[in-house]
């Protein structure tokens, strides 16, 4: 699959097939993408927990507070993305240019992850709303989690992108 056909296929995908677990090697390209990913001075500021059997439960669980994400359920990976230390140049650079150089870096990781997902036949969807608290506490780590990717074969038929028109997001100069 080339990019093109990776953008255009990739989606939120919010259906799983529940009993169809993620083989190891499709799980450690999705990795080994993650790895590749650029950031600021190459410093990688995050951390990548994957979870699966219980620990999939429990972090499911952790993104349905007040009824939302109700299909994470039957999710069967997730990959926790939590935010790390800054290497000492990327910490300067975010600090005299007042950017926050880890978010867009997550973001990165984040968006290598998905598309790897989707050049290995499957479905993923991003998750910023969670208990926090929770997460740390399943992922045994104490620096906050930015992100969760669900991860799993899609029970989804693609639906059409809705998206702004090119001339409404791009100015040429």
């Amino acid at each position: 699959m080339n990019f093109m056909e990776i953008a255009k296929n990739r989606q939120s995908c919010r259906r799983y097939r529940e009993n169809r677990p993620v083989e190891q090697e499709k799980i450690e390209a999705i990795l080994e993408a993650a790895r590749l990913a650029p950031s600021a001075c190459n410093g990688q500021p995050y951390h990548l927990t994957v979870c699966m059997g219980e620990s999939a439960k429990a972090i499911a669980k952790a993104t349905q507070g007040k009824g939302m994400n109700a299909f994470t359920s039957a999710v069967p990976v997730f990959i926790v993305i939590a935010e790390d230390d800054y290497v000492k140049r990327a910490e300067l650079g975010a600090k005299v240019m007042g950017i926050d150089y880890r978010s867009i870096d997550i973001g990165i990781c984040a968006a290598y992850i998905t598309a790897e997902a989707t050049a290995q036949g499957l479905g993923s969807c991003i998750i910023g709303w969670m208990d926090n608290g929770e997460i740390q506490r399943v992922c045994a780590w104490n620096h906050p989690a930015r992100l969760v990717i669900c991860i799993g074969y899609a029970d989804d038929d693609l639906r059409p992108k809705k998206r702004k028109s090119a001339d409404e997001l791009i100015t040429r100069l």
